[in-house]
């Protein structure tokens, strides 16, 4: 007999439609996949078969051979177990034959036919939305997050005998539901807030700055002075995904399996904080079925790097091409796949090896050519591509000591969304969504300088030798600072404190 399963696979950050058809034909026992199955999906014959025994089925003592097509892409994970299973029970006459549109499965299966959790089943719920299926059957702890996708009723399973009695009707099934609203509402009220951290007011002055625009920021100062407390606030200021970005965001973190039971959507921007010995594969993205790195899980929030020069110098320099491009293309011999990674960039680093340059406190041990050597690590064309370069001193007693409380990240929110609102209907219609993604046609048109900012930024740039970057970036700064006092034209208040945001251009140059 020959049974058809409708499954699905993933290629990148999508997935498309996998037919596993099966086939129970005489001849000796044999059960044989074809179809490009990888390491894991040739290992599916085993569990499928203790899987059928355990829940009380019988086995064929047959020739079963399963296609998966298309067969010329490669397949790999267990997910693939339940659809077999299915196919294997329809072939046989268990499960009835469907009369209307059919079910598509996606499951791996436990000895005793469980039915287990896998990755990627919001992006196989998404692309289901376009298939020809009546509903989608997923392991019980993946059903909230393929539910969160409407057009497609998602089934939650706990075991391969409860689905047989669901699709035989002895045990009808609810779709499970999620409500998206709470999941946005529980993600706007973080746990940390800007109202706890005593001083620093340029520091969240410049991180206001950064999240109204989306620019990258890097914060230089001595060890205890702040930087990580203060990065770690930064969510709380930033506006608040859409439903859409919520979406995309999703899909990468279930691709990597990273989303708990309860969380069926990434609802607030991620916030990832790699350790610095991480491997360039880590940070990227990569392996022999390339995988998604920190930068695409850092995708539409926040990558800290912390202790930045610390980082392996080839790794930072593969920032570049996602700092520019907003997405990460990783080829191997099989396949090329494109990863988005629209990040907004923040680093804290000490102002030298032993961390004390310039601190009163602390006398600095080190010697000039060693500052520079540290200072190296970080090289000129990424330096350009961070917009803001701020010091962040050591806090002063009488600040830790004072009793009232600092501006709420409410508060700064507030101004913060203001200012992406202003944005947003500036670049209505384009693919830009804020000023630091502004392109060369787009800064000509929004970021006129008056007669008093061109001379300016003509002492400036000539003087400091500024690149050509460089003076972009304070143009995009300035256009930021500027919607934030809500004012049409960039004036020269704004482009000095832009300019004032390039210390590390001023000491190196």
């Amino acid at each position: 007999m020959l049974a058809r399963v409708l499954s699905g696979a993933l290629l990148g950050i999508d997935a498309y439609p996998v037919e596993v058809e099966v086939d129970i034909s005489q001849g000796l026992p044999q059960f044989s996949t074809v179809g490009l199955p990888e390491g894991a999906v040739k290992e599916s014959k085993d569990r499928v078969k203790s899987a059928i025994k355990n829940s009380g089925y019988e086995f064929p003592v047959r020739r079963i051979t399963i296609n998966l097509a298309p067969a010329g892409i490669k397949k790999d994970g267990a997910a693939f177990d339940l659809p077999m299973a299915i196919g294997i029970l329809t072939a046989t006459g268990v499960i009835k034959p469907r009369s209307d549109a059919p079910l598509a499965f996606l499951g791996e299966l436990s000895l005793d036919g469980r039915i287990k959790p896998v990755r990627g089943a919001l992006p196989v719920a998404v692309a289901a939305r376009q298939w020809p299926v009546a509903g989608l059957v997923l392991p019980e702890e993946n059903a909230r997050e393929g539910s969160i996708v409407e057009g497609v009723p998602v089934y939650g399973v706990r075991d391969l005998g409860q689905l047989v009695d669901f699709l035989n009707g002895v045990a009808p099934l609810e779709p499970c539901q999620v409500d998206v609203d709470a999941l946005f509402e529980r993600a706007s009220a973080p746990d940390v807030d800007f109202a706890e951290v005593r001083g620093q007011e340029h520091v969240k002055r410049a991180m206001e700055v950064a999240a109204a625009g989306q620019h990258n920021l890097l914060m230089i100062g001595p060890p205890g002075s702040g930087k990580t407390m203060l990065a770690r606030r930064l969510p709380a200021i930033l506006s608040a995904q859409s439903f859409d970005e919520a979406l995309e965001t999703t899909k990468i973190h279930s691709i990597m399996g990273l989303l708990p039971g309860q969380d069926a959507l990434v609802a607030g921007r991620p916030f990832r904080s790699p350790h610095h010995t991480i491997s360039d594969a880590g940070l990227i993205g990569g392996g022999s079925v390339p995988k998604p790195g920190e930068v695409s899980l850092a995708h539409n929030g926040v990558l800290f790097l912390d202790e930045l020069l610390e980082f392996k110098k080839n790794v930072l320099e593969m920032l570049r091409q996602p700092l520019e491009d907003g997405q990460v293309t990783i080829s191997r011999a099989a396949s090329t796949l494109t990863y988005p990674a629209r990040f907004m960039l923040v680093a804290a680093t000490n102002p030298c090896p032993c961390g004390y340059l310039g601190d009163a406190l602390h006398p600095c041990n080190c010697t000039p050519l060693m500052v520079q050597r540290y200072r190296s690590r970080l090289s000129g064309p990424l330096l350009d591509r961070i917009d803001l370069h701020v010091e962040v001193p050591r806090i002063l007693h009488r600040e830790l000591a004072d009793p009232v409380d600092a501006e709420s990240s409410a508060a700064i929110r507030a101004r913060v969304d203001r200012a992406r609102d202003i944005q947003r209907e500036r670049f209505a219609g384009t693919v830009s969504a804020c000023n630091a993604h502004m392109t060369t046609r787009q800064m000509r048109r929004f970021c006129k300088l008056d007669n008093d900012g061109q001379q300016l930024m003509e002492m400036v740039t000539d003087r400091l030798g500024y690149s050509a970057r460089t003076y972009t970036r304070i143009l995009k700064v300035a256009r930021t600072i500027a919607d934030l006092t809500g004012s049409e034209q960039i004036l020269q208040p704004h482009l000095a404190e832009a300019i004032q945001y390039r210390s590390l251009d001023r000491r190196t140059s």
